[in-house]
Protein backbone atom coordinates (compact mmCIF):
# COMPACT_ATOMS: atom_id res chain seq x y z
CA UNK A 1 0.00 0.00 0.00
CA UNK A 2 1.38 3.14 -0.72
CA UNK A 3 2.10 5.34 1.68
CA UNK A 4 2.52 9.22 2.15
CA UNK A 5 4.72 10.85 4.34
CA UNK A 6 2.85 13.90 4.79
CA UNK A 7 -0.90 15.39 4.46
CA UNK A 8 -0.76 18.82 4.87
CA UNK A 9 -1.22 20.77 1.72
CA UNK A 10 1.92 22.22 -0.31
CA UNK A 11 1.65 25.95 -1.45
CA UNK A 12 -0.82 26.31 -4.72
CA UNK A 13 -2.23 22.83 -3.71
CA UNK A 14 -5.82 22.33 -3.47
CA UNK A 15 -8.59 19.63 -2.52
CA UNK A 16 -11.73 19.90 -5.55
CA UNK A 17 -13.85 17.59 -7.72
CA UNK A 18 -13.31 17.39 -11.17
CA UNK A 19 -17.12 17.72 -12.94
CA UNK A 20 -16.96 15.40 -16.36
CA UNK A 21 -19.70 13.92 -18.08
CA UNK A 22 -19.33 10.22 -15.96
CA UNK A 23 -19.39 12.44 -12.59
CA UNK A 24 -17.40 13.75 -10.18
CA UNK A 25 -14.21 12.74 -9.46
CA UNK A 26 -12.15 13.97 -5.94
CA UNK A 27 -8.89 15.57 -6.78
CA UNK A 28 -6.09 17.56 -5.49
CA UNK A 29 -5.01 20.37 -8.04
CA UNK A 30 -2.25 21.62 -8.17
CA UNK A 31 -1.27 25.79 -9.87
CA UNK A 32 1.26 27.66 -10.84
CA UNK A 33 2.84 29.70 -8.55
CA UNK A 34 1.46 32.47 -10.54
CA UNK A 35 -2.08 31.26 -10.87
CA UNK A 36 -1.46 31.18 -14.77
CA UNK A 37 -0.39 27.74 -16.60
CA UNK A 38 1.07 28.37 -19.25
CA UNK A 39 2.05 24.49 -20.34
CA UNK A 40 -0.34 21.45 -21.25
CA UNK A 41 -2.15 20.26 -18.21
CA UNK A 42 -0.84 16.52 -16.19
CA UNK A 43 -3.37 13.86 -15.29
CA UNK A 44 -1.50 11.67 -12.50
CA UNK A 45 -4.15 8.34 -12.01
CA UNK A 46 -3.31 5.99 -8.40
CA UNK A 47 -2.99 2.10 -8.29
CA UNK A 48 -4.93 -0.37 -6.48
CA UNK A 49 -5.28 0.79 -3.22
CA UNK A 50 -3.74 4.05 -3.98
CA UNK A 51 -5.28 7.69 -3.94
CA UNK A 52 -4.50 11.19 -5.12
CA UNK A 53 -2.35 11.74 -1.90
CA UNK A 54 0.31 9.35 -3.44
CA UNK A 55 1.17 12.06 -5.75
CA UNK A 56 1.16 14.99 -2.97
CA UNK A 57 4.92 15.09 -2.79
CA UNK A 58 5.28 15.92 -6.62
CA UNK A 59 2.56 18.00 -7.15
CA UNK A 60 4.40 21.28 -6.16
CA UNK A 61 6.72 20.54 -7.92
CA UNK A 62 5.32 19.37 -11.16
CA UNK A 63 3.33 22.41 -11.02
CA UNK A 64 6.28 25.14 -10.56
CA UNK A 65 7.20 24.32 -14.50
CA UNK A 66 3.81 26.21 -15.65
CA UNK A 67 1.42 23.41 -15.45
CA UNK A 68 -1.97 22.55 -14.28
CA UNK A 69 -1.96 19.49 -12.36
CA UNK A 70 -4.42 17.22 -11.48
CA UNK A 71 -3.90 13.83 -9.50
CA UNK A 72 -7.24 12.08 -8.69
CA UNK A 73 -9.24 9.31 -7.19
CA UNK A 74 -10.61 6.53 -9.62
CA UNK A 75 -14.59 5.83 -9.46
CA UNK A 76 -14.80 4.09 -5.86
CA UNK A 77 -11.57 4.85 -4.34
CA UNK A 78 -11.69 6.49 -1.00
CA UNK A 79 -13.45 10.06 -2.14
CA UNK A 80 -14.51 9.36 -5.29
CA UNK A 81 -18.34 7.88 -5.57
CA UNK A 82 -18.28 4.13 -6.69
CA UNK A 83 -21.18 2.24 -8.08
CA UNK A 84 -21.86 -0.45 -5.56
CA UNK A 85 -24.92 -2.52 -7.35
CA UNK A 86 -22.76 -2.27 -10.74
CA UNK A 87 -19.51 -4.86 -11.20
CA UNK A 88 -18.93 -3.59 -14.73
CA UNK A 89 -17.94 0.03 -13.63
CA UNK A 90 -14.34 -1.23 -12.48
CA UNK A 91 -12.97 -2.97 -15.15
CA UNK A 92 -10.16 -1.91 -17.00
CA UNK A 93 -12.27 -0.66 -20.28
CA UNK A 94 -14.67 1.30 -18.21
CA UNK A 95 -12.55 3.08 -15.48
CA UNK A 96 -10.43 4.27 -18.71
CA UNK A 97 -13.79 5.70 -20.04
CA UNK A 98 -13.46 7.45 -16.65
CA UNK A 99 -10.19 8.52 -17.54
CA UNK A 100 -10.90 9.82 -21.43
CA UNK A 101 -13.63 11.55 -19.63
CA UNK A 102 -11.12 13.50 -16.99
CA UNK A 103 -8.56 14.46 -20.35
CA UNK A 104 -11.64 15.84 -21.97
CA UNK A 105 -12.68 18.38 -18.49
CA UNK A 106 -8.52 19.08 -18.37
CA UNK A 107 -8.83 20.17 -21.64
CA UNK A 108 -8.80 22.47 -24.21
CA UNK A 109 -5.39 21.34 -24.37
CA UNK A 110 -4.18 17.83 -24.43
CA UNK A 111 -2.56 16.18 -21.19
CA UNK A 112 0.30 14.50 -19.93
CA UNK A 113 -1.19 11.40 -18.38
CA UNK A 114 0.09 9.13 -15.52
CA UNK A 115 -0.65 6.10 -14.58
CA UNK A 116 1.01 4.76 -11.38
CA UNK A 117 0.79 0.95 -11.01
CA UNK A 118 -2.96 -0.31 -11.59
CA UNK A 119 -3.85 2.81 -12.91
CA UNK A 120 -1.32 1.74 -16.13
CA UNK A 121 -3.19 -0.76 -17.04
CA UNK A 122 -6.14 1.36 -17.08
CA UNK A 123 -4.77 4.26 -18.40
CA UNK A 124 -3.51 2.58 -21.27
CA UNK A 125 -7.23 1.47 -22.40
CA UNK A 126 -8.04 4.39 -23.83
CA UNK A 127 -5.29 4.84 -25.79
CA UNK A 128 -5.56 1.75 -27.43
CA UNK A 129 -9.14 2.49 -28.07
CA UNK A 130 -8.21 5.65 -29.07
CA UNK A 131 -10.47 7.52 -27.25
CA UNK A 132 -7.38 9.83 -26.31
CA UNK A 133 -4.69 11.53 -27.61
CA UNK A 134 -2.48 12.85 -24.66
CA UNK A 135 0.75 15.23 -25.01
CA UNK A 136 2.44 12.57 -23.26
CA UNK A 137 2.09 9.25 -21.69
CA UNK A 138 3.89 8.15 -18.42
CA UNK A 139 3.98 4.56 -17.15
CA UNK A 140 5.17 4.56 -13.13
CA UNK A 141 5.77 0.87 -11.64
CA UNK A 142 3.35 -0.21 -14.02
CA UNK A 143 4.04 -3.37 -15.90
CA UNK A 144 2.62 -5.51 -19.11
CA UNK A 145 -0.02 -7.41 -17.95
CA UNK A 146 -1.33 -8.96 -14.76
CA UNK A 147 0.14 -8.94 -11.54
CA UNK A 148 1.90 -12.68 -10.90
CA UNK A 149 3.71 -14.05 -8.21
CA UNK A 150 3.66 -12.78 -4.37
CA UNK A 151 2.21 -9.46 -5.92
CA UNK A 152 -0.59 -11.52 -7.02
CA UNK A 153 -1.17 -13.93 -4.12
CA UNK A 154 -1.46 -10.35 -1.73
CA UNK A 155 -4.07 -8.97 -4.56
CA UNK A 156 -6.06 -12.30 -4.75
CA UNK A 157 -6.15 -12.62 -1.08
CA UNK A 158 -8.00 -9.09 -0.49
CA UNK A 159 -10.26 -9.80 -2.75
CA UNK A 160 -11.07 -13.19 -1.75
CA UNK A 161 -11.11 -11.34 1.87
CA UNK A 162 -13.53 -8.18 1.51
CA UNK A 163 -16.87 -9.96 0.93
CA UNK A 164 -15.64 -12.16 4.13
CA UNK A 165 -14.54 -9.77 6.29
CA UNK A 166 -15.39 -6.39 5.20
CA UNK A 167 -13.08 -3.32 5.19
CA UNK A 168 -13.23 -2.55 8.47
CA UNK A 169 -12.29 -5.90 9.86
CA UNK A 170 -9.39 -6.04 7.34
CA UNK A 171 -8.06 -2.99 8.54
CA UNK A 172 -8.27 -4.12 12.60
CA UNK A 173 -6.57 -7.72 11.64
CA UNK A 174 -4.69 -6.99 8.50
CA UNK A 175 -3.38 -3.53 7.10
CA UNK A 176 -3.91 -1.00 10.25
CA UNK A 177 -1.73 -3.69 12.40
CA UNK A 178 1.00 -3.88 9.33
CA UNK A 179 0.99 -0.19 9.37
CA UNK A 180 1.90 0.31 12.76
CA UNK A 181 4.66 -2.53 12.58
CA UNK A 182 5.96 -0.54 9.70
CA UNK A 183 6.59 2.54 12.41
CA UNK A 184 3.86 5.03 10.24
CA UNK A 185 2.67 8.01 12.29
CA UNK A 186 -0.36 8.50 13.93
CA UNK A 187 -1.57 11.03 11.35
CA UNK A 188 -0.73 9.09 8.57
CA UNK A 189 -2.03 6.11 10.12
CA UNK A 190 -5.67 7.89 11.11
CA UNK A 191 -5.59 8.35 7.12
CA UNK A 192 -4.83 5.09 5.95
CA UNK A 193 -7.72 3.75 7.85
CA UNK A 194 -10.06 6.33 6.69
CA UNK A 195 -8.68 5.45 3.05
CA UNK A 196 -9.22 1.67 3.16
CA UNK A 197 -12.73 2.13 4.73
CA UNK A 198 -13.58 5.36 2.44
CA UNK A 199 -13.29 2.50 -0.65
CA UNK A 200 -16.12 0.94 -2.47
CA UNK A 201 -15.73 -2.69 -1.34
CA UNK A 202 -17.21 -3.91 -4.88
CA UNK A 203 -14.76 -1.83 -6.42
CA UNK A 204 -11.57 -3.63 -4.78
CA UNK A 205 -12.92 -6.36 -5.81
CA UNK A 206 -13.77 -5.74 -9.25
CA UNK A 207 -10.03 -3.96 -9.45
CA UNK A 208 -8.26 -6.56 -7.98
CA UNK A 209 -10.09 -9.22 -10.39
CA UNK A 210 -8.71 -6.85 -13.24
CA UNK A 211 -5.42 -6.32 -11.63
CA UNK A 212 -5.23 -10.56 -11.61
CA UNK A 213 -6.43 -11.06 -14.90
CA UNK A 214 -5.02 -8.46 -17.27
CA UNK A 215 -3.66 -9.78 -20.56
CA UNK A 216 -0.36 -8.37 -22.11
CA UNK A 217 -1.42 -5.68 -24.55
CA UNK A 218 2.24 -3.98 -24.90
CA UNK A 219 1.82 -4.59 -28.56
CA UNK A 220 -1.42 -2.94 -28.99
CA UNK A 221 -0.23 -0.11 -26.81
CA UNK A 222 3.02 0.07 -29.22
CA UNK A 223 0.78 0.20 -32.02
CA UNK A 224 -1.61 2.72 -30.92
CA UNK A 225 1.05 5.33 -29.74
CA UNK A 226 3.18 5.12 -32.40
CA UNK A 227 -0.29 5.93 -34.93
CA UNK A 228 -1.30 8.95 -32.84
CA UNK A 229 3.23 10.00 -32.50
CA UNK A 230 2.77 9.81 -28.46
CA UNK A 231 6.19 9.68 -26.99
CA UNK A 232 6.03 7.23 -23.80
CA UNK A 233 8.33 7.20 -20.74
CA UNK A 234 8.65 4.15 -18.61
CA UNK A 235 9.35 5.23 -15.06
CA UNK A 236 10.14 2.74 -12.48
CA UNK A 237 12.22 2.36 -9.05
CA UNK A 238 15.29 0.46 -9.01
CA UNK A 239 14.06 -1.82 -5.86
CA UNK A 240 10.35 -2.47 -7.21
CA UNK A 241 8.97 -5.60 -5.28
CA UNK A 242 5.61 -5.34 -7.74
CA UNK A 243 6.68 -5.61 -11.34
CA UNK A 244 9.94 -6.92 -11.66
CA UNK A 245 12.22 -4.19 -12.81
CA UNK A 246 13.57 -6.44 -16.12
CA UNK A 247 9.96 -6.88 -17.08
CA UNK A 248 9.23 -3.51 -16.91
CA UNK A 249 13.01 -2.66 -18.77
CA UNK A 250 11.90 -4.97 -21.37
CA UNK A 251 8.45 -3.87 -21.85
CA UNK A 252 9.80 -0.16 -22.75
CA UNK A 253 12.09 -1.91 -25.15
CA UNK A 254 8.54 -3.11 -26.66
CA UNK A 255 7.34 0.46 -26.63
CA UNK A 256 10.47 2.03 -27.92
CA UNK A 257 10.06 4.36 -25.07
CA UNK A 258 12.29 6.70 -22.69
CA UNK A 259 13.13 4.56 -19.48
CA UNK A 260 14.09 6.38 -16.24
CA UNK A 261 15.17 4.25 -13.30
CA UNK A 262 14.53 6.04 -10.00
CA UNK A 263 17.27 5.31 -7.28
CA UNK A 264 16.11 4.41 -3.72
CA UNK A 265 13.04 3.65 -4.90
CA UNK A 266 10.46 0.69 -4.42
CA UNK A 267 7.03 0.87 -5.89
CA UNK A 268 5.77 4.22 -5.58
CA UNK A 269 8.50 6.33 -6.63
CA UNK A 270 6.48 9.65 -6.05
CA UNK A 271 6.48 9.08 -2.01
CA UNK A 272 9.95 7.04 -2.01
CA UNK A 273 12.35 10.15 -4.61
CA UNK A 274 9.96 12.87 -4.85
CA UNK A 275 12.12 15.15 -6.28
CA UNK A 276 14.17 13.05 -8.85
CA UNK A 277 10.27 11.98 -9.68
CA UNK A 278 9.31 15.19 -10.26
CA UNK A 279 12.22 15.97 -12.34
CA UNK A 280 12.02 13.13 -14.84
CA UNK A 281 8.72 14.07 -15.59
CA UNK A 282 9.17 17.68 -15.83
CA UNK A 283 12.09 17.06 -18.28
CA UNK A 284 9.97 14.59 -20.28
CA UNK A 285 6.86 16.45 -20.25
CA UNK A 286 8.50 19.68 -21.69
CA UNK A 287 10.24 17.41 -23.98
CA UNK A 288 7.26 16.23 -25.33
CA UNK A 289 5.46 19.71 -25.91
CA UNK A 290 8.55 21.16 -27.76
CA UNK A 291 7.91 18.08 -29.80
CA UNK A 292 4.15 18.60 -30.61
CA UNK A 293 4.34 22.48 -30.39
Amino acid sequence: MSTPRFLKLPTGVRRTFVETTRGPFAALEALPGSGVAERCPALLVPGFTGSKEDFISVLETLARAGRRVVAVDMRGQYESKGNPDDPTAYTRTALGEDIAALAEALGPDPVHLVGHSFGGLVTREPLISGRIRPVSYTLMSSGPGGLTGPAAAKAEALRDAIPELGLAQIWAVSIGPDAVARGVPKEILAFLEARTLGNCPQGLVGMAGELLSAPDRVDDLAKAIEDAGVPVLVLYGEDDDVWDPRVQATMAERLDAAKVVIPSAAHSPAVEAPETTASALTDFWNQAERRVF
